[in-house]
């Protein structure tokens, strides 16, 4: 039985010049990049590869774009033969969708055409932000939510974790965060309160592609962000991923719980290594491989 998970990063891994290299050099990561272009309508690898750094940071560009990086990293490790099959597959918001493709739950275009249009209706309903706070325990963080009227947008790992809300109430809960002892409160440079209830005309909006899409069963259980259950049921997944946009993502639960099904090493598939940190530090003593180093 396979020990390995895969995971896939989401929003905030992109970097102008990511997979150009890769694209350069292999036809597969190449082809990935065309299909999303096509998909798209427009050439969106050109602002992956070149940038500028302003166009690729816009949600609308980044879901697309980091899907398309991390199925190009994805295709290259499987046709080379480094990338052993999976316990179980998980994605940081955003990252399900990739995870979804990778499994063979949903086709490359379907998933690019979904998370544009995703990243598109954020820009259009952003409201408020999100703050991250370092050194709190969840429990307290999650008191201090309900009093100042924020919610918890994603239990990243211990002692950090993130609220959204609005830009009033986050003042009101990054003050009483300090008070109560959180080391550390940081802005996040985000146009929206994701992860929370002011994005349900978001999720309500995106439904109807979600519904549309055709969904196959996944070679591997999805962990899902929402709950940690582990999902194989087309109409389960098309409900995480409606969910997932006004939930908390439960990252902490989600690592655990693939750890329960048997990972021991898990592969980052995508941009960077932020996910790798956070699962050392949920799960100390498993191995985090983030692919990136391993492309050259």
């Amino acid at each position: 039985m396979s020990d390995v998970a895969w995971v896939f990063p989401g929003q905030g891994s992109q970097r102008v010049g990511m997979g150009k290299a890769l694209a350069e050099r292999s036809a597969a990561a190449r082809a990935v990049f065309e299909t999303v272009d096509s998909a798209l309508g427009f050439p969106l690898s050109q602002t992956i590869f070149e940038g500028p750094d302003e166009a690729l940071v816009s949600t609308k560009n980044q879901q697309p774009a980091i899907l398309a990086t991390s199925i190009a990293y994805f295709t290259v490790l499987r046709e080379e033969g480094s990338l052993p099959d999976p316990v179980c597959v998980a994605g940081h918001s955003l990252g399900e969708y990739t995870a979804l493709v990778a499994a063979g739950a949903l086709d490359l275009a379907d998933a690019a055409r979904i998370v544009r249009r995703r990243g598109e209706l954020m820009e259009e309903h952003g409201r408020g932000g999100m703050v991250a706070v370092l050194g709190l325990d969840d429990a307290v963080l999650e008191e201090v939510a309900r009093e100042t009227g924020v919610e918890v947008a994603n239990f990243n790992a211990p002692g950090q974790t993130t609220l959204s809300g609005r830009s009033d109430a986050l003042e009101a809960a990054a003050a009483l965060a300090k008070e109560r002892g959180a080391r550390r409160v940081v802005t996040l440079p985000v146009n929206g309160a994701f992860h929370s209830s002011l994005m349900q005309p978001v999720a309500e909006a995106l439904w109807p592609m979600i519904e549309a899409a055709p969904m196959r069963e996944p070679i591997a259980p999805l962990i899902a962000d929402v709950d940690a259950r582990p999902l194989r049921d087309p109409d389960a997944i098309r409900a995480e991923l409606l969910e997932q946009i006004t939930a908390s993502v439960r990252w902490v639960d989600v690592v655990r719980a693939a750890h329960e099904h048997g990972a021991r090493r898990f592969f980052e598939i995508g941009p960077g290594k932020v996910l790798s940190g956070l699962i050392s530090r949920i799960v100390p003593g498993v191995e985090a491989v983030p692919v990136e180093p391993l492309l050259g």
